[in-house]
């Protein structure tokens, strides 16, 4: 079930998801990253049906999500579910929240321990979508310090970043029909950047839009880079985000020769792809990557989803730019084809 929380209905329709949430159930919401299957953070059971829905691995944590009409209640929901909360992390709120970005912060230990997959730390982010933000602090009001909302999507397949793309995957649950909060398309279009702030130093689990260099410049030091140490996470295992068909990263070079090779004779193929390409088969489907990273991200899901459905046999995409604004694409793109 699809209720617009863009027009004069959002009232409504928020107030119909909180109702929802409170007894148990699961609600997809808009975020700017990607659409969210969210749960009450502090209901177990409801936690549970989050892992069910989407077949995930109960150990795999889940992001929760925080809000709050002023500064100071969302530092209330920050104090009740994480235990500390170091300068640098702090430092990193104030220049990136409300937004895409996700610390790894230590947990309370009465608190969220279902969505934090048994782990003694928890993901938290305050997303900026404004139907998000909504939803959030409806749900504060009505006793709900945060919502757990990996993506709405089967586990490893491709993320949704509009409300049909959640109804296709997720639309009608074992017991119920999915209440889904249509929101519009995903602005940003790939899940936050994760950064772990249980140690000593910042350390990155998973890039997204902000890059390196804007995260260090709001630090004032040096991320490092994930290692044996790190926290599991959500978004991180090595195959996710994958399609049907099998997808395969070339650089422009391969993608032209490989299309040459074949010729007439190519089988059913479709190519994402930003360099100038000639085919001469017509079952080649042929689809350009905006060239710009963040107009990149932002359809990168739906683009894949579109190549999908006309069924490959083969995805092949070209190999984004070692450029670190890329960093984010080219980190879901690499587990898409792992």
């Amino acid at each position: 079930m699809i209720l617009d929380a863009q027009g004069p209905q959002r009232d409504a329709a928020i107030a119909a998801a909180v109702v929802r949430l409170r007894a148990g159930g699961l609600v997809a919401m808009p975020t700017e990253t990607v659409y969210g299957l969210a749960a009450d953070a502090d209901q177990p059971e409801a936690v549970a049906r989050i892992f069910a829905a989407k077949g995930r691995p109960s150990d795999h944590p889940l992001i929760v999500h925080i809000g709050g009409a002023t500064a100071s209640e969302r530092e209330a929901a920050l104090t009740y579910y994480a235990a500390a909360a170091p300068d640098f992390a702090r430092a990193l709120m104030a220049a990136f929240w409300p937004g895409p970005l996700t610390l790894i912060l230590p947990r309370r230990s009465d608190v969220a321990q279902a969505a934090a997959g048994g782990q003694a730390s928890i993901g938290l982010r305050c997303p900026a979508h404004p139907v998000a933000q909504a939803l959030l602090v409806s749900c504060r009001a009505a006793g709900i310090w945060g919502l757990a909302a990996p993506s709405a999507n089967r586990f490893g397949r491709i993320s949704p970043t509009h409300a049909a793309h959640v109804a296709a995957d997720l639309g009608c649950l074992a017991d119920e029909e999915l209440l889904i909060l249509d929101g519009g398309a995903c602005p940003v279009g790939i899940e936050s950047t994760i950064i772990d702030c249980t140690r000593d130093e910042p350390v990155l689990l998973r890039p997204g839009t902000l890059s390196r260099k804007q995260l260090e410049h709001a630090l004032g030091c040096s991320l490092r880079d994930r290692d044996a140490a790190a926290p599991r996470a959500s978004g991180t295992l090595a195959s996710h985000y994958a399609p049907n068909a099998p997808v395969r990263l070339l650089d422009a070079a391969q993608l032209q020769t490989a299309l040459d090779l074949l010729g007439a004779q190519a089988p059913d193929l479709a190519v994402y792809h930003r360099s100038p390409l000639r085919c001469a088969c017509p079952r080649v489907r042929l689809r350009r990557m905006p060239d710009n990273p963040q107009a990149a991200a932002q359809e990168l899901f739906a683009a894949l989803r579109e190549l999908d459905a006309a069924q490959p046999r083969f995805i092949w995409v070209e190999r984004p730019p070692a450029d670190e604004a890329w960093d984010g694409v080219r980190d879901r793109l690499q587990r898409a084809a792992a």
